[in-house]
């Protein structure tokens, strides 16, 4: 528990201060008409589409243009890497269907990876490709939570063309270019040098793949992308070796999240609001993290038959030069989160262990993503205040705006659609051919192995049990598609909803309004987050982990 004050707690103080840091990043001024330097040279790298004030629809226009420049741009590079420099090991263009996945994967903040990186990729791919998208998805929701800020604020979304240049320049590249100086003291190595060729103690040669490792890592934590430089991601000794390099990556993990809910609540000028939201994430996170703790303290059921002593959990799938706890608090961490790095094997948790990741990617709001974790949490806000409105006989507002029929239709659209290409998606791979012939496991733990992936992919996380063998056409081409719908479709409703309150008369807040700075509405809020989760997504549950509970854990 010492272990989980220390990360969570320090984060979450440390998230204060960082939180006044992006607020002056992304939104100069606070509205007052006072841009500062940067903005004025964002303005004129951008030229005249950076100078325009911009609504919703074009605010929206201009946030899928830039992504589909991105996902040319990417794709180009991944088909024709053979051909590009900055390629000492003579990596050879990916399979095509696996080109379009991991181009969607890093267009869409998911990393989710198919591949191993120190076997497909060449330095230029992982560099100019993949890290670049880590840095300019990232920026996109930040800029997105940003322009909903500004709107709900009763002001002018602003244009995206500077805030993802303010995001990124801003905020992400000097905190990567710390984190990656810290990475370095562990030992991550940092290099443009091909693979270093070691001789063993027998004799043997082996190849030991390297590279710029800790730039890579840097942003990969702090822009909740999650995507590995190696295969095993951040239990690789080169990507994560001590337990001091872990609990600096943890920390990244979250961070930015955290600090995004204090940007949205100083934009909107509403503070004990976002202290109201940040304590009910941390709630819900905190409950799964001790369940998670909980769970896996019991043994594991694949070493049963074995004569060994399990007096300490589950050491299946964890690296102990972390501790026994890392591995299922990073689980939690990193699946509150858009991130999907992983610091042990997911698919060896134990059933119940394994399903507190579950629920939070199935949950989606605790702090969630850059940017995009605190827009998912509005779409929660806005059905739960419909609801208290109903309760209590008065007419919903949030923020003195007033919430009716159409902003809880595009909000019940976001939430509805996440369940939507989960299940369904789950659903065709687990009676076909496409998912059944790509288990490496049967009954509940196979059907988990497909629940998480589809799962990983709508939340755009990016981890997996890796018992499945998912580098196939069927898996490339529908988690392509569920991450790229599942990225855009949460952030555009919202938008949408903000654009529809601003046709609206601002109403002037009452003692007679519902507070949303009160613990009746963070409980009321918390109700709502349960219960639309568990009605989505609990018989889903019962076939999958808790299944598997029932029948191998005693």
């Amino acid at each position: 528990m010492l272990f989980v004050i220390m990360i969570i707690g320090g984060t979450a103080l440390l998230s204060w201060p960082l939180g006044r840091y992006i607020t002056w990043a992304m939104d100069p001024g606070a509205g007052q008409g006072k841009p500062n330097l940067f903005t004025s040279t964002f303005q004129a790298i951008g030229g005249s589409a950076t100078r325009q004030t911009q609504d919703w629809k074009r605010y929206v226009f201009s946030l899928l243009g830039f992504n589909v420049v991105m996902f040319v741009a990417c794709f180009a590079l991944l088909a024709l890497q053979q051909y590009l420099p900055l390629n000492p090991d003579g990596r050879q263009a990916l399979e095509g269907t696996l080109i379009f996945n991991t181009t969607s994967s890093f267009v869409a903040n998911t990393n989710l990876q198919h591949y191993s990186g120190e076997v497909a990729m060449s330095y230029l791919s992982q560099l100019a490709a993949l890290m670049w998208l880590q840095f300019v998805s990232a920026a996109v929701g930040l800029a997105a939570l940003a322009a909903l800020a500004r709107g709900l604020a009763g002001r002018k979304l602003g244009n995206f063309f500077v805030d993802v240049q303010r995001a990124t320049f801003l905020v992400l590249l000097p905190l990567a270019l710390i984190v990656a100086i810290l990475l370095l003291f562990p030992g991550v190595p940092m290099t443009f040098q091909g693979s270093a060729v070691a001789t063993t103690l027998e004799g043997v040669q082996q190849t030991i793949a390297r590279g710029p490792v800790a730039a890579f890592v840097a942003i990969k934590q702090l822009g909740t992308n999650g995507g590995g430089f190696f295969g095993p991601n951040s239990t690789h000794p080169l990507e994560n070796p001590t337990f001091w390099s872990n609990v600096l990556q943890t920390i990244s993990i979250i961070i930015i999240p955290m600090g995004c809910v204090w940007m949205f609540g100083r934009i909107i000028g509403r503070m004990k609001h976002a202290a109201v939201l940040f304590t009910v994430m941390l709630i819900l996170m905190g409950t799964r993290i001790t369940g998670a703790i909980g769970f896996e303290a019991a043994p594991t059921h694949a070493f049963a038959s074995l004569p060994i002593t399990q007096d300490v959990g589950n050491l299946e799938g964890k690296e102990l030069r972390f501790g026994a706890a890392a591995g299922p608090v990073w689980a939690v961490v990193t699946t509150s989160t858009s991130n999907g790095s992983v610091n042990a094997m997911h698919d060896s948790l134990n059933p119940l262990t394994g399903l507190m990741p579950m629920i939070g990617m199935w949950l989606n709001e605790d702090f969630g993503g850059v940017g995009v974790g605190m827009i998912n949490m509005f779409l929660y806000i806005v059905v739960a205040v419909f609801i208290a409105g109903m309760m209590i006989g008065r007419t919903p507002e949030f923020l003195g705006w007033r919430i009716e029929a159409k902003e809880v239709k595009f909000a019940m659209m976001g939430l509805l659609s996440h369940g939507f290409f989960i299940l369904v998606g789950t659903a065709i791979f687990a009676v076909t051919p496409w998912g059944a012939e790509t288990l490496n496991n049967i009954g509940p733990h196979g059907f988990s192995e497909i629940l998480y992936e589809f799962s990983s992919a709508a939340a755009n996380n990016g981890s997996g049990f890796e018992g499945l063998g998912d580098n196939t056409a069927a898996w490339n081409i529908a988690t392509g598609i569920v991450m790229l719908l599942a990225r855009f479709i949460p952030i555009i409703l919202p938008l949408a909803i903000v654009g529809s309150l601003s046709t609206k008369r601002r109403a002037t807040e009452s003692s007679g309004t519902l507070s949303v700075e009160n613990g009746t509405f963070a409980g009321m809020l918390t109700v709502t987050v349960v219960i639309v989760g568990a009605l989505t997504f609990f018989p889903a549950a019962t076939l999958g982990p808790i299944a598997e509970h029932v029948m191998f854990m005693k």
